[in-house]
């Protein structure tokens, strides 16, 4: 089906606009006053951004202070560059100082606007760690939960999925922690990456593998498929219609988003949905991928694609394009809990990743630490059967976390997170990752 630009700009415009209306009309906002932390009437000024470096969880957190003795935390990164993102961040803070935090829609669209060189993935990414913690700082401020500021709760739990490689990894990863749903990668097989035309033997890899682990969770469950982009498109061909029998629940990110037509195309052949948006950033890139076709489940990650703000109005896209929400969480706690406020207040909300690689991996070895905060915030998120219930989870004002005291000192000595090289063994050449 064909959009016209008419269209989609009328369907951001209800978005955008609702948010820039409701920080303007104070009338308007939710406020719970037994535990509201200032009035609403009152300017909120930022002083000033206190940045702290998360390498075991390849990310950066903030606290954004404020005048009223109010603290927002954020979370923003690009894994491996982090010492980028610092500087991004500061760049920010200037104009910040003295602002009202109150209003993070306004502000995202002078940052962004005023860069005058549209968003990149480190300025959004530095965007969206400022942005989450001025939305944490209004809840607040008003006393209530950010999702009730976007619109108040569309469900009571938000459906998470499990990751694992492995059938041993998927009963003790997957279904020892009460998960109903998964995704297991089929990056490479028989000891090497594919090339762009494979083999029956190289294929039949990939079919063993997800064979298996679909007899082990049997037919009543969610298995995903992770393809990491890192196939060449025929190859990519060839691995999703050899799994389709096995019924995936998606095809995550087939190819790379750079071509898009082709995926669309990719797309039609299959009756399982694509689902792609982690290396994505805006509105306007999520515009070209919805017009296109070429994704049914979008993959945006809240700490890269701007924060709070823009993840809301990408939403509002993909609901208009009956395409469903499966955010990507593959770093901190904090974007985590900013990101599940998002899909409870959203219509189009499918299921999301939990940062369980990254959560345990790469600390000091004497800390105890776990996907669902552990030794990160001050009270973990408890998971029941597969969900994060709201209530008791994310039910506190604002983000409804706060960071451990002892985070700080925990990072001290941990080295900065790189991407591994990835190069082919028959040639030498580089592959994609």
């Amino acid at each position: 089906m064909a959009y016209s630009r008419r269209t989609w700009m009328k369907t951001a415009a209800m978005g955008l606009g609702g948010l820039l209306a409701s920080e303007r009309n104070l009338a308007a906002q939710p406020v719970n006053h037994a535990s509201a932390l200032a009035d609403p009437r009152d300017e909120i000024k930022i002083t000033g951004l206190e940045i702290i470096p998360v390498n075991s969880l390849r990310s950066i957190f903030i606290k954004m202070h404020t005048d009223a003795g109010i603290t927002g935390i954020g979370e923003g990164t690009v894994e491996g560059r982090i010492p980028t993102v610092v500087a991004a961040i500061k760049e920010i803070e200037p104009y910040l100082i003295g602002k009202d935090a109150r209003r993070p829609a306004h502000h995202w669209q002078a940052i962004y606007r005023h860069a005058f060189y549209r968003g990149d993935i480190v300025l959004t990414s530095a965007l969206g760690a400022v942005d989450i913690a001025m939305w944490d700082i209004k809840g607040k401020a008003l006393g209530v939960p950010v999702y009730d500021l976007l619109g108040g709760p569309t469900r009571d739990r938000i459906k998470c999925y499990g990751q694992a490689e492995s059938v041993e990894e998927a009963r003790t990863h997957v279904l020892a922690q009460g998960y109903r749903s998964m995704k297991t990668s089929v990056s490479s097989t028989r000891g090497r990456l594919s090339r762009s035309s494979e083999s029956p033997y190289y294929i039949d890899g990939f079919v063993e593998k997800v064979k298996a682990i679909r007899e082990l969770v049997g037919p009543d469950f969610d298995l995903g498929i992770e393809m990491h982009g890192e196939h060449e498109p025929p190859a990519a061909m060839e691995i999703i219609k050899a799994l389709e029998p096995f019924r995936p629940w998606f095809y995550e990110e087939p190819i790379q988003f750079q071509n898009l037509p082709l995926m669309a195309e990719m797309a039609k052949k299959t009756a399982f949905p694509f689902a792609t948006g982690e290396r994505m950033v805006t509105k306007w890139q999520f515009r070209d991928l919805l017009t296109a076709g070429a994704a049914q489940l979008l993959q945006p990650d809240v700490t890269h694609v701007g924060g709070i703000t823009e993840l809301k109005a990408v939403a509002t896209f993909a609901e208009a394009f009956y395409a469903d929400m499966l955010p990507h969480s593959k770093e901190g706690v904090v974007g985590f809990a900013a990101s599940m406020h998002v899909a409870a207040s959203i219509p189009n909300f499918l299921a999301h990743e939990v940062p369980s690689l990254q959560a345990v991996k790469g600390g000091p070895p004497n800390v105890q630490r776990s996907p669902m905060g552990k030794s990160y915030i001050k009270k973990p998120f408890v998971m029941t059967e597969g969900n994060i219930v709201l209530k008791g989870n994310l039910d506190r004002p604002g983000l409804g976390i706060e960071l451990d005291d002892d985070l700080i000192d925990n990072e001290r000595g941990i080295p900065e997170w790189k991407f591994p090289e990835m190069w082919d063994t028959t040639d030498g050449s580089a592959r994609d990752h």
